[in-house]
């Protein structure tokens, strides 16, 4: 218990709200509900043979399938009508190997959710350290996302066909006396599939789930700024146009162009005070040459 609560105290959970940990809750509840309503189906429909002597038809033909949908080892007992024993019939195909795969890929992506989601709340640190972990999350994500467009739609093709193989009119035309015209052969019930719909429709929606992570997944991997171009290349000094070196343009006392500028020119700075010139009060001063103004007197 004290290992328990030292995780809880020690993991990150704000992550779950972010999208990068939120998306993760979402594959791991729908690729528990794929798998379940597809690996856990068992159906079933009834048939009704009338034969033209009573005593030998058979009005309640139960026949049983389910998962993984190897329809040709499900078999029924039909009636001849023709004095006989009843005729042992199966179903046709084997539907087993997109059923299969679909149920697969469902489990491995709830495994693989769960484990990316403690990853994330217990040592985000370490996944995001030199973006490795990102990078590994992104090429595994592609590949789920990759498995379940593949399954999805072959598991859907899959469902077309088993709907078709079970179909009580057409297993129907399997039984031999249904041909005769006195006999009488009708459906009872349907099998109830809309299960295996559901199963179709959380397929995909884990293929757009997976799809859409990949992008939250990218940003977490340090490509971005690559694909971007922000990746800082080498300093180097550009060379001053060579009008700004010209013999007469930066010239002392001429290059009053604002600090800006002269922060810009390696530091150069004009020297306003040079040669001991000042100004104030109307006496001005030069190399230590003195000149007083001249006063002019307008005598009327």
């Amino acid at each position: 218990m004290d290992v328990v609560n030292q995780l809880v105290a020690t993991g990150q959970f704000t992550i779950i709200k972010q999208p990068l940990g939120f998306m993760k809750i979402l594959q791991w509840i729908f690729a528990i509900f794929a798998f379940s309503t597809c690996g856990s189906y068992s159906g079933m429909f009834k048939m009704s043979v009338e034969c033209k002597n009573r005593s030998e038809s058979d009005l309640s033909i139960e026949v049983e399938f389910e998962y993984p949908f190897r329809l040709h080892q499900v078999y029924f007992d039909a009636p001849t009508c023709k004095g006989e024993s009843p005729e042992r019939l199966f179903l046709i195909g084997d539907y087993s190997s997109s059923a299969e795969f679909f149920v697969t890929v469902g489990v491995f992506s709830f495994l693989y959710s769960m484990a990316a989601l403690s990853v994330y709340v217990f040592i985000l640190e370490k996944y995001r350290e030199g973006c490795k972990g990102a990078q590994i999350d992104f090429v595994v994500t592609s590949v789920f996302t990759f498995f379940w467009l593949v399954a999805s739609s072959a598991w859907a093709k899959g469902l077309s066909d088993v709907k078709a193989a079970t179909d009580p009119d057409k297993v129907l035309l399997l039984i031999e006396a249904c041909d005769e015209p006195e006999n009488r052969c009708r459906e009872v019930h349907d099998p109830v599939v809309s299960g295996l719909n559901t199963s179709v429709a959380f397929g995909f929606l884990n293929l757009i789930l997976w799809g859409g992570n990949l992008w939250f997944v990218f940003k977490e991997t340090g490509w971005m700024a690559a694909f971007g171009g922000t990746y800082a290349p080498s300093q180097e000094k550009a060379p001053a146009p060579e009008s700004f070196g010209q013999e007469g343009y930066g010239q002392e006392g001429y290059a009053q162009q604002g600090d800006a500028y002269a922060g810009t020119q390696g530091g150069y700075q004009p020297d306003y005070g040079q040669g001991g010139y000042t100004e104030g009060g109307g006496d001005y001063q030069q190399g230590g040459y003195e000149q007083q103004p001249t006063s002019f007197a307008n005598q009327m």
